[in-house]
């Protein structure tokens, strides 16, 4: 049930139609069975999975939170991390280490090996673990009460907007809206709901899926074919098709449970404008950004233990960030390359960043900055889409070799980036010299129109012919 699906927009009117007759208690229990009919819709034969997931945790919670002893405590609380990082080890990566296991013993003259393992994985299981496994440790460490109601944490786990991929919210923030009767939609939170709906199925629809017929085609290529210009302008393209595909699917999210009473974290803070590696990791995907800073680089010790530990903790943490996201080499050479850059950088600056993009320096030296950040953060790309490191590292030959040579398809590729990269690019550098990602909402009703107008039009007649998936999705 995709966003940018009609099914979708009828199953969200159905679920909206309903929740606002129904009283708080009544809505959250509605909320339930929507959210699992939601996830159900993909497979409904990994219900019994999150539903499980979801009262082992539930009861682990209450069984930390009445330990009196801090042995017990942690006990229960290595119960729940071995248990959801098991479940996700055993979807996610058992058939990478089998095979990569395999491959060794092969490597080494040994016959035979262990059967291949192919399993379904299932689908949000990445998200919804690591928003479960902030909530153990927060429990834990005393910041978040446990909550003894399981359909207000059944509703935590599996609500609907965010189940499949993210943000992955915290309890501190989340489980109060649940616990609490929620306000009633008015004029503001429709409105502002009503721009991210739109203004995320744009990224979709319009930038993510036509930068994905671009991306799509150079990387289905052989390298050995490619001119250096088609590879540079295909990593272009998959840049923004991953951001517009993430960053729309936030957003929708967002809007959708805006309407519904709720406020999740905000995603994306236009990230392409950062003017460093932190910078970067402070706009982009920060719901797993800050979850490996809270719960993986501090416990590590953070910058705690002078600056070799440092360095050691920026790449650690960036290496599993990147096998979060897959169980593939390539990922994990992008997790490499962003923690081995964020390190690099910390050493080379001294200090970090400023937060919030405000980076000292005149208008050509931040441009610049940008401009570096950008053309590093595609570079990481190009790994975190190739089918192998092999692909990965050819078309990095290309790139450096002399096959610069500019035709009619490279022509065509830039008339295409123009016209949809170069509108989007405009409006978002007005919103980050405004510093509000929502300025557009306070704007006057009529600039409002035309911008929506044009969003709809685009979608209308310049979406791609051919839909895709949402990228997360596969995470």
């Amino acid at each position: 049930m995709l966003f940018n699906s009609y099914t979708f927009w009828i199953f969200f009117a159905f679920v909206a139609a309903i929740y606002r007759f129904l009283d708080h208690r009544w809505q959250n229990r509605f909320l339930v069975i929507a959210s699992y009919t939601f996830y159900g819709y993909w497979d409904w034969r990994f219900l019994g999975l999150i539903a499980v997931s979801t009262l082992v945790d539930f009861f682990v919670a209450q069984r930390i939170a009445d330990a009196g002893a801090d042995r017990g405590r942690k006990t229960w609380l290595m119960v729940s991390v071995s248990f959801n990082l098991g479940l996700l080890g055993v979807f996610k990566y058992l058939g990478f280490f089998v095979s990569e296991f395999n491959s060794f013993l092969a490597g080494i003259g040994i016959p035979g090996g262990i059967p291949g393992i192919h399993l379904v994985l299932p689908i949000g299981i990445s998200f919804y673990t690591f928003q479960k496994l902030s909530y153990i440790i927060d429990v834990y460490r005393d910041k978040t009460a446990p909550t003894r109601n399981l359909l207000d944490f059944a509703l935590y786990v599996s609500f609907f907007p965010l189940v499949l991929a993210g943000p992955i919210e915290r309890s501190s923030h989340l489980l109060p809206q649940i616990e609490n009767p929620r306000q009633p939609l008015d004029e503001r939170r429709f409105r502002e709901g009503l721009y991210l709906v739109l203004s995320g199925l744009f990224r979709k629809v319009v930038i993510a899926d036509n930068m994905a017929l671009i991306s799509n085609h150079i990387f289905a290529r052989p390298a050995a074919e490619l001119s250096a210009w088609e590879i540079l302008l295909g990593i272009y393209a998959l840049a923004f098709q991953i951001y517009g595909d993430f960053s729309g699917y936030s957003a929708i999210a967002q809007g959708v449970a805006k309407w519904l009473g709720f406020d999740l974290m905000v995603n994306f803070r236009h990230p392409y404008f950062a003017k460093s590696p932190q910078e970067f990791w402070q706009r982009w995907h920060i719901s797993l950004s800050t979850w490996l800073r809270d719960y993986l680089y501090i416990p590590l010790g953070g910058n705690r233990k002078g600056p070799v530990r440092t360095y050691r903790n920026l790449i650690l943490t960036m290496l599993l960030g990147g096998l979060w996201h897959g169980a593939a080499w390539t990922f994990i050479i992008w997790g490499a390359l962003h923690g081995g850059w964020l390190a690099l950088h910390r050493l080379v600056s001294g200090t970090p960043q400023p937060r919030d993009g405000q980076v000292e320096g005149g208008r050509i030296t931040g441009f610049i900055k940008m401009a570096v950040t950008f053309h590093l953060v595609c570079l990481c790309w190009l790994f975190f889409r190739a089918d192998s490191a092999g692909q990965a590292f050819a078309m990095l030959g290309r790139l450096a070799g002399d096959a610069w040579h500019f035709g009619g398809l490279e022509t065509g590729m830039v008339s295409l980036m123009a016209l949809y990269l170069v509108p989007l690019v405009a409006y978002e550098w007005w919103c980050e010299k405004k510093g509000d990602l929502l300025v557009l909402t306070k704007a006057h009703w009529g600039w409002r129109a035309i911008i929506y107008v044009y969003m709809l039009w685009m979608m209308l007649f310049f979406g791609s012919p051919v839909p895709q998936e949402f990228i997360y999705f596969r995470f």
